[in-house]
């Protein structure tokens, strides 16, 4: 920016007080033809393109391929695209910063002034992939984790606190905050990004890319971003555009609503494999159609984030004024909220009742018609019906070859740990001791149960769900089963708010699903180790076991290298196998246990109602988010101890196994 603008689109927008410009589409249309009917998603590369015009990367033929777009819906055109900001986690931001680190010391060798290397697009690094599931089931297991998580990755925290005050333009969010697509849902993402320049204050979409691949997240608020490598977000930090092809948009119609007793997730899932058998690798999608008023924003959320699960580039959603109220709702100033109206309307791509963008193609969907489903035993597309869970397991059961019978004296006397294999010669099952009770471990238990990723973290509706499903549990006298390892990990500080807040802490604490920590968790593989009489009787026996969480990865051994099947499910759903402790029962018409009265006790008998529900949504409220977001580059006590020189370069440590100084710039400049 400034734009060479040959289309002449650039105009005023006066929102309250302030004056913004931007490059119009309706200015853009009246040279390059009517653009009503083009996909929102689309629309947005096209202003990207409008403000970035320079006659070299971005030219007039460009802005005419994706005018004519609408011709063919199909493009071989190639466009230089520059997203307004760059979203990192930890693993993958860590090479980036590195790579600045090393510029700011060959800048400083030549003698240059080493803070003039900064990433010239707003950088957001977001800790969140680093803590494990050490400690579960004890009110201490977050400080716990947190402590470990401290330990281990000192060297690499003590660097992202060297640039998180020497670098401009980058912001750090420390470990135990969240989990950077949550913080960019809640807080990040703004929907209509401005920019000073020129002595104007330019407003245009907000876009992103991302190192993690469920950026996509974002686009459940209008926001079009999505996953790329370390080197295309570097070269995005450094300013540079990311070439892509006019992209194919497939449009996804959603019509009616979810019944009683459906979630988001079943959603989500049924989505998901939909989009998967239509093929969608290497394409926008984008979801329309009116049903979109009945889908709260933390839904379209949970469908965006699953975009790489079905393949796409993005999912994206139109804005609406659901979103809107969520920005309001997540403590958005009131004057972005009025931009991103005002914004959106001026440039048509505000989604209107009865809108029917042309797609490339389309598929459709009527929400009245998605039932309660889990994922699996190890591809996230692969939705089973809840009450087929159990067929799907012994039909995977069936593939497997055929495990030789074990010679249990010989295991005894290698010793056993507290295992007692008395039986580890019957196929399928295998009595272990823990904790001085006996219990049989069989094919199909549930030896995790996690409440955590991002997917489903960052619905309240289905959070709370979990909430009252434990809580009408223990009324009921029951109790998760010995050999379930559960685990409680939000996406933000903001769920602990509105559990609270709702009453709801207790009842979770008491079923074992206590804080283990804001973070990836299990869904990444960070579930940390079963306990030692379990994993060797796993071992012990070859037993194919199972672990139910909320993520969106399931993929044989992701979650823990002893278990082999994995499946994704609602968050009450976690609950309720962890009740149940196997996937061999069908929660639709098997009981999950015996309560306190004697009698069975069966899932329709704890699962809330959408009434029961709402009510504790109607718990969170902005506050929630002011409170947890105002410091949130800060970091608790631990986070600022953290000693490091306040110095313009890194001081290289040369015995370190991590971070050692690359050698890209030797030999350029300096004596």
């Amino acid at each position: 920016m400034p734009s060479l603008d040959s289309l002449n689109t650039l105009k005023p927008l006066k929102v309250g007080d302030q004056t913004y410009h931007y490059f119009s589409l309706t200015e853009a249309a009246r040279q390059l033809g009517d653009l009503q009917r083009l996909p929102m998603s689309l629309k947005v590369l096209l202003e990207n393109l409008l403000r970035w015009e320079d006659g070299h990367t971005v030219t007039g033929d460009d802005l005419r391929a994706l005018a004519q777009w609408l011709g063919e819906r199909r493009s071989d055109r190639e466009i230089q695209y520059r997203p307004a900001r760059v979203l990192m986690q930890d693993f993958t931001g860590v090479p980036a910063v590195v790579d600045l680190a090393a510029m700011r010391a060959a800048m400083a060798k030549a003698g240059g002034d080493p803070q003039r290397i900064n990433p010239l697009s707003p950088v957001d690094l977001v800790i969140d992939h680093s803590v494990m599931v050490d400690r579960y089931g004890t009110p201490q297991a977050f400080s716990e984790n947190v402590d470990i998580e401290m330990q281990r990755n000192g060297e690499r925290y003590a660097f992202l606190r060297w640039g998180q005050s020497a670098f401009d333009n980058f912001r750090v969010v420390p470990p135990g905050t969240g989990i950077c697509h949550q913080v960019n849902l809640e807080y990040l993402g703004r929907t209509v990004w401005t920019r000073e320049a020129d002595g104007r204050t330019y407003a245009f979409p907000d876009t992103l890319v991302g190192t993690d691949s469920h950026t996509t997240m974002i686009n459940g608020l209008g926001v079009l971003g999505w996953g790329v490598g370390g080197i295309e977000a570097e070269a995005a930090m450094l300013g540079q555009p990311v070439s892509m092809l006019i992209p194919e948009v497939i449009g996804f119609k959603l019509t009616g609503k979810l019944r009683e007793g459906i979630t988001a997730t079943d959603l989500v899932l049924t989505v998901t494999q939909m989009l998967r058998k239509k093929g969608v690798v290497g394409k926008f999608v984008e979801f329309y159609g009116d049903g979109l008023a009945e889908l709260p924003l933390a839904d379209r959320a949970t469908i965006a984030n699953m975009a790489p699960e079905y393949g796409a580039t993005c999912g994206f959603f139109p804005v609406d004024q659901v979103t809107l109220d969520y920005l309001r709702l997540s403590g958005r100033p009131e004057a972005t909220v009025q931009l991103v109206e005002q914004y959106c309307k001026a440039q048509g791509m505000w989604r209107l009742p009865g809108q029917e963008p042309l797609f490339s193609d389309t598929l459709a969907l009527d929400m009245h018609e998605v039932e309660a489903s889990l994922a699996g035993p190890k591809r996230p597309q692969d939705r089973v019906a809840l009450g087929q869970v159990s067929q799907a397991f012994d039909h995977f059961i069936e593939l497997q070859p055929k495990p030789l019978a074990k010679e249990v004296g010989r295991l005894e006397s290698e010793g056993g740990g507290g295992v007692a294999v008395g039986n580890a010669d019957q196929a399928g099952e295998i009595d272990y001791s823990h904790q001085g009770k006996t219990h049989t471990l069989r094919d199909g238990a549930v030896v995790i149960a996690a409440i955590t990723s991002c997917t489903n973290t960052s619905n309240p509706s289905v959070m709370m769900a979990a909430g009252l499903v434990a809580k009408k549990a223990l009324e009921k006298g029951l109790q998760r089963k010995p050999w379930v390892k559960s685990s409680l990990a939000p996406g933000s500080k903001v769920v602990t708010d509105y559990f609270k807040a709702a009453g709801l802490t207790p009842y979770l604490d008491q079923l074992g699903f206590d804080l283990v920590g804001y973070g990836c968790t299990t869904c990444i593989g960070n579930s940390g180790p079963l306990d030692e009489a379990i994993e060797k009787a796993i071992g012990s026996a070859d037993l194919t076991v199972a672990s139910v969480l909320s993520g969106n990865r399931n993929f044989e051994g992701r979650v823990h290298p002893l278990v082999k099947t994995n499946w994704l499910a609602s968050p009450p759903l976690v609950v309720a196998y962890a009740l149940a402790g196997s996937v061999r029962m069908d929660l639709t018409r098997d009981p999950l246990g015996t309560g306190k009265d004697g009698q069975p006790v069966y899932l329709r008998d704890i699962w809330p109602s959408q009434q029961e529900i709402a009510e504790a949504v109607a718990k969170v409220d902005t506050a929630m988010f002011h409170k947890e977001y105002a410091e949130v580059f800060a970091g608790d006590a631990q986070w600022q101890a953290i000693e490091v020189p306040q110095a313009a370069t890194y001081v290289w440590q040369a015995d370190s196994t991590y971070i050692q100084h690359p050698p890209f710039f030797d030999g350029i400049g300096g004596p």
